[in-house]
């Protein structure tokens, strides 16, 4: 089988009309959803946005604080699956809590040792 990552993109705005009991309910659909049998492991990340390190051929890396895209979206965390092709990663992505809450899901296939 193939692995598969699940980028977790977000606007943080969509969370921010949650009850308590909503945000709980969330929490508890995302730690369902990651003890699907065909989920090697995930996490979630902090709300800092990163920091990105760019360099030409032959230049010194630049680093700067986060993307700054004019995106409001921030990569909130990642899964790792297992699956047998794209089509089956997508149909096993197509149930994240993410979706339920506006969130976008990025599948990218793992390079293969």
């Amino acid at each position: 089988m193939a692995k598969y990552m699940l980028l977790l993109h977000e606007d943080k705005s969509n969370w921010q009309g949650l009850s308590a009991e909503d945000m709980q309910k969330a929490i508890e659909k995302y730690m369902a959803w990651s003890q699907k049998p065909f989920n090697i492991g995930g996490e979630r990340l902090t709300e800092d946005t990163g920091r990105v390190m760019r360099a030409a051929p032959g230049q010194t890396p630049r680093v700067t604080d986060g993307p700054y895209s004019e995106t409001k979206e921030v990569l909130g965390g990642f899964y790792l699956i297992e699956a047998a092709n794209y089509d089956e990663a997508v149909a096993r992505a197509m149930d994240h809590p993410h979706l339920e809450y506006g969130g976008t899901v990025e599948v990218r296939e793992v390079w293969p040792e």
